[in-house]
């Protein structure tokens, strides 16, 4: 079974070229940080993933999760594994430096988040969760609330989860009937049930604190009635130590198809009395401050495509070199041939290479418009911001349904032996498939891009982004030789995108059935669309860099070649995704229930 490395020579590519390093540490927030102090993190936050991480994520596979009434005991090596993370300081990579953080752009904290899952997608889930805690807080938290809890999420001491699904309610956050009661101290008394806590209790960390929506007693109906409460698992004494034990309680843990050693936790508020439980934010504005830790989270579900992917394609590289079956075709050899000479295993790794390179080059494109947002003023601030918004969906979704697939296609290279757990590739597999479920479905995410996100200042946002894929067409043309199919697939996906794109908005105002029909499929155009067009960006990158000298010809042809083949295997379907999307909901409401059912 090969073993995990960082794609760090990719992630700095991608940084460079498509996260806008320069721009980003020109900027006053930003400049404490040069590329060099970037390239050196990497690496190492690298190497500590391949040596402290990676090594944990099959055993813990096996082994899983034990729960009792005391709590969830993590597997073998995780406890010791997260205490190095801890004593390393990667949790504050991306903080505020006012709490101890090292405030790195969130662009390059994305890169190394990449590292965190392909080396234990389970394991990663706990840092991950505790870095949405600490932007909720950072953002929402009052100077007490910070002071309290932010030192200690901020070194991963203490760890952070986020509580919104209860059992009758699941994307519908609205239908959460959790409460919450005031206090005579200020303090309220949180009761209720929540579901799908991932690691909602776990012995890595001596306190455990919980973000959770609950409802007030006079609230009004739907979200506007839902506030935000820290409920920590110990109560925090005035002087920092740990108090009382809090009276929330897991009370069972999920049996997962994968992330099999990540807790997926039942959580009780309270039983009759009530768990302790501090305001964020103001009352009934809980979903505003939970959205500044779910976009961070979505991003981040983002992310697990491309490294599970490249996790998975690791494997499936090395063992298309090893296995020896069928000859060579046009080869005078009657030896067997490694299954890398076949041309359909050749298209897979491709099919794999080039969506994992798109995949990256968009969270770094995504995470740098959040940074960008956050460090500079007025309209540009506004324009990076409206970016961001348009993006995340589509990172999220795009993201996630491409990590299946080629998790799935690196199943498909190794044979039957992908079916064995023994390969390594089929955990890959069954771990990715919870991302486009979890942080709201990727159909979620479809309605959100079509029902909100597109009429972003009255559709100029999208209007503007599509320009901006156009516009690469000049480039392209003076490139020469070797761009011209990159070229002309890009001009003809970017056109369905556009007439795609016009048609959603007119028919969404006309009759948002019809746009939503095709929202999931008009998302994957997007994505597919948008992939091809920062590939391209990097081809031209790499292509600039031959020409200036470099001596890194191979690894930078590699860049152009991968570019060729996405824009000639994979931007050749935008066509046909369009009209999927223009399809309309016709066909969908003509027959009902029973007329479905087969039998």
């Amino acid at each position: 079974m090969t073993d995990y490395r960082a794609p760090i020579k990719d992630a700095m590519f991608a940084l460079r070229h498509i996260g806008q390093l320069d721009d980003l540490l020109a900027t006053e927030l930003y400049s404490h940080v040069d590329a060099e102090t970037v390239a050196t993190v990497l690496e190492e936050q690298g190497r500590f993933m391949q040596e402290v991480f990676a090594p944990l994520n099959a055993s813990g596979d096996r082994e899983g999760l034990k729960w009792s009434p005391e709590g969830v005991k993590t597997p073998e090596g995780f406890p010791a594994a997260y205490q190095k993370f801890v004593d390393a300081g990667w949790q504050g990579l991306g903080a505020h430096t006012d709490f101890g953080g090292a405030g790195f752009p969130e662009a390059v904290a994305a890169m190394a988040n990449e590292f965190d899952i392909a080396a234990n997608g389970a394991l990663s889930m706990c840092p991950g969760l505790t870095t949405g805690a600490i932007e909720c807080l950072q953002a929402w938290g009052t100077e007490e609330q910070k002071e309290v809890y932010l030192p200690k999420l901020v070194t991963g001491e203490w760890t952070g989860t986020m509580n919104l699904t209860e059992p009758q309610a699941g994307s519908d956050v609205g239908l959460s009937t959790t409460k919450a009661v005031k206090q005579d101290d200020g303090t309220y008394l949180v009761t209720g049930t929540k579901i799908f806590i991932s690691f909602g209790d776990h012995d890595m960390a001596e306190n455990i604190i919980h973000l959770v929506l609950a409802r007030l007693p006079e609230a009004p109906a739907g979200t506007k009635g839902i506030s935000l409460f820290i409920v920590p698992k110990f109560l925090v004494n005035d002087d920092g130590s740990l108090g009382a034990r809090n009276n929330v309680k897991c009370v069972s843990i999920e049996h997962k198809m994968g992330i099999h050693a990540s807790p997926t936790c039942v959580l009780s508020y309270g039983d009759e009395t009530g768990a302790i439980g501090y305001l964020v934010g103001e009352e009934n504005q809980g979903m505003r401050a939970m959205f500044t830790m779910m976009n961070s989270a979505r991003i981040l579900v983002g992310i697990q495509g491309v490294a599970l992917g490249d996790a998975a394609y690791q494997k499936a590289l090395a063992y298309s070199q090893e296995r020896l079956q069928g000859r060579k075709i046009g080869g005078d050899s009657k030896e067997p041939a490694p299954i890398i000479e076949h041309p359909d295993v050749r298209r897979m790794l491709l099919f794999m290479k080039s969506n994992i390179e798109a995949m990256r080059a968009l969270i770094a494109y995504n995470a740098s418009a959040l940074d960008l947002e956050r460090a500079l003023e007025g309209d540009e601030a506004q324009r990076w911001g409206e970016i961001a918004e348009l993006l995340t969906p589509v990172t999220k979704a795009w993201c996630t349904d491409v990590g299946v697939e080629v998790t799935s296609t690196a199943v498909q290279i190794f044979g039957g032996m992908g079916y064995i757990e023994e390969s390594g590739v089929a955990q890959h597999f069954r771990d990715m498939r919870i991302a486009p479920i979890y942080e709201g479905t990727n159909g979620i995410q479809a309605m959100d891009l079509v029902g909100r996100k597109l009429g972003i200042r009255m559709g100029a946002v999208v209007g503007d982004f599509i320009a901006g894929i156009r516009s690469l067409d000049s480039d392209l043309a003076a490139a020469g030789d070797g761009f011209e199919s990159i070229r002309a697939n890009l001009a003809d996906a970017v056109s369905s995108l556009d007439e795609t794109t016009q048609w959603v908005m007119t028919n969404g105002l006309a009759d948002p059935l019809q746009a939503l029909a095709g929202a999931t499929n008009y998302l994957r155009l997007f994505g597919t669309v948008t992939g091809g067009w920062l590939l391209a960006r990097q081809a031209l990158a790499a292509k600039g860099e031959i020409d200036a000298g470099s001596d890194d010809v191979a690894y930078l042809g590699a860049k152009i070649t991968t570019a060729r083949f996405y824009a000639e295997q994979c931007l050749p379907l935008a066509h046909g995704i369009a009209q999927t999307a223009r399809a309309g909901a016709g066909a969908l409401y003509e027959v009902d229930a029973t007329t479905l059912e087969s039998v």
